[in-house]
């Protein structure tokens, strides 16, 4: 495996244009439909001026793509990163579309963020970043035409700037029209009860569905997380619940490890106040990053970012099935590696879906001027998923192939079936 070690990564555009051929070819896709999908509706790039608290002046890059809105408004993650740039946040808002269309949503897909790291501006200059970006994205985002949403290094807090300098745009007697202009809001902003968890809540909702169909019982079972964000910890923190075990985690810090278990909330509480990072935990031992993936584990969920599962390391993999957290963490060649190894995989766009399922219902609840409670909430997450995954394997079945595979193909149905009945203008 010498040579897979030393082979270049290949980008998360190609992985996903390569999931969607292979599901397109697999299907039989509409010729016009497919070349539709292949493409962008619309890709936004902004450079802004920001005052710095020195005084001086910063240039910051921005974007914003949009995939296709045939099913409803672009949906879609805000990072804050040094590696966002065009093709990552293209490759992410197709995923969105795919992600949105097979959890029955009435959303596309969009994406983008801030090429910044976080970590090195103040509260003050994060502000004023975010809220002259929104103001850069001028009418490309709305809420009924783009509602962004936290993802990678964003927060409620972030939401809260974008959606308050967008309704400040907007005349006194509309600007409450425009709440939804953006979901993950802090609650006293509109924003939904249970939304913090949603994401992670949903990936052990997709666990479960797995347990249950091949009769698995979790309780006592060994999992690792990949980031200890805000999915990380809320997926620990419900595999708890159900009685498995936390050995390992890892981060941008580096990877702990303990066999007798790591306790979520310590380490919760330990990261809050050591910059949201693991390192340094007195209850667990370090170890080399290279070995956290070969652990001798039951269920991995890499909950960081893209291209974590690779050729290089797929074969070495112990785990029985791996619940993807983050988007694209798992590249095409090492999945086949893993489904040749009889390794199942949740893929990304049933697996995390739980945060723009929980976007969803803030996004329905701001319109009604509702509030739901917490209970409500994830019921009605756990059961989108439920369906969701349910849809995924009745597919693979149809057509004899993975669940990424039939994943893909249940979104791209929906679509399709869109495209057939209203045709394309003119």
């Amino acid at each position: 495996m010498e040579n897979a070690k030393n082979k270049k990564k290949p980008s998360m555009y190609d992985n996903v244009m390569r999931q969607f051929n292979q599901a397109a070819d697999v299907m039989g896709l509409d010729v016009g439909v497919r070349k539709i999908l292949a493409s962008t509706n619309s890709e936004i790039s902004v450079h802004f001026p920001v005052k710095m608290d020195d005084g001086t002046i910063e240039v910051f890059n921005g974007y914003r793509v949009q995939h296709n809105n045939a099913l409803g408004p672009y949906k879609g993650g805000l990072r804050f990163h040094p590696t966002v740039d065009i093709t990552q946040a293209r490759a992410l808002a197709i995923w969105m579309t795919w992600k949105s269309a097979l959890a029955g949503l009435p959303y596309g897909g969009g994406k983008g963020g801030v090429t910044i790291d976080p970590s090195l501006y103040s509260k003050g200059e994060l502000e004023r970043i975010t809220r002259r970006f929104t103001y850069s994205l001028g009418e490309n985002i709305g809420p009924d035409v783009d509602i962004p949403a936290p993802d990678v290094n964003t927060n409620p807090q972030i939401m809260a700037w974008i959606a308050d300098t967008f309704a400040s745009t907007k005349s006194p007697s509309t600007r409450m029209l425009n709440l939804h202009v953006v979901t993950g809001k802090p609650v006293g902003s509109g924003g939904l009860n249970g939304r913090d968890r949603a994401t992670g809540y949903g990936v052990v909702a997709s666990i479960k569905s797995w347990a249950k169909l091949k009769g698995v019982e979790l309780s006592g079972k060994k999992f690792i997380v990949q980031g200890f964000g805000n999915v990380g910890y809320w997926a620990s923190y419900f595999m708890l619940e159900l009685g498995a075990k936390l050995i390992a985690v890892q981060d941008a810090s580096g990877t702990i490890f303990n066999d007798s278990g790591i306790d979520t909330e310590k380490l919760h509480n330990h990261v809050g106040n050591n910059s949201g990072l693991i390192s340094g935990y007195e209850h667990a031992e370090k170890m080399d990053n290279d070995k956290f993936f070969l652990l001798d584990c039951d269920i991995i969920i890499p909950a960081a970012l893209g291209n974590q599962i690779t050729e290089a390391n797929a074969h070495l993999i112990k785990a029985s099935l791996i619940a993807e957290g983050a988007n694209g963490p798992t590249d095409v060649d090492g999945e086949k590696i893993l489904l040749s190894r009889g390794i199942d995989v949740i893929p990304d766009i049933l697996c995390n879906a739980g945060g723009v399922t929980g976007s969803y219902y803030e996004w329905l609840q701001n319109k009604r001027s509702e509030n739901y409670h917490i209970d409500t909430v994830l019921k009605m997450i756990s059961e989108k998923l439920s369906e969701a995954f349910e849809r995924t394997v009745n597919t693979a079945k149809k057509y004899n192939t993975d669940w990424r595979t039939g994943a893909y193909i249940a979104a791209l149905e929906r679509i399709q079936q869109t495209y057939m009945e209203r045709g394309v203008f003119p």
